[in-house]
């Protein structure tokens, strides 16, 4: 028997910055709208939410991180892209557009916080 399981959501959202403080607002704010989400039952992996607490312990930047989230984006049926400022400027959310886009399937946005609560799900 196959059991049918829920899309899973990729979250992309900006991280990397030379300032602390923004890496850990743009943390924050990937975390509070993977939890809105998950509070509308949606299966979500955000790398931001995921890794921030491995920072500390692993190397900083995309060259890393990029094998790592490329793989879990594969995994994926969905991919939202977190508005946050800096999104449009973010070297791995471009790399995570690209990857997706070349599989011909749609990008989703979401701004945070979300201009209504009806606008997420």
């Amino acid at each position: 028997m196959t059991v049918a399981l829920p899309d899973l959501y990729y979250l992309a959202s900006p991280y990397t910055n030379p300032d602390p403080a923004v890496r850990q607002v743009r943390f924050q704010a990937a975390c509070e709208a993977t939890a809105h989400l998950m509070r509308q039952r949606m299966h979500v992996f955000s790398p931001v939410v995921h890794s921030h607490p491995l920072a500390a312990y692993l190397p900083a930047g995309w060259d890393f991180w990029r094998p790592v989230d490329l793989h879990f984006l594969g995994l994926c049926q969905r991919f939202i892209v977190l508005m946050l400022p800096g999104w449009r400027e973010s070297v791995g959310v471009g790399d995570e557009i690209r990857a997706w886009t070349a599989t011909g399937r749609a990008v989703e946005h979401m701004s945070w916080p979300p201009e209504q609560e009806s606008d997420w799900p």
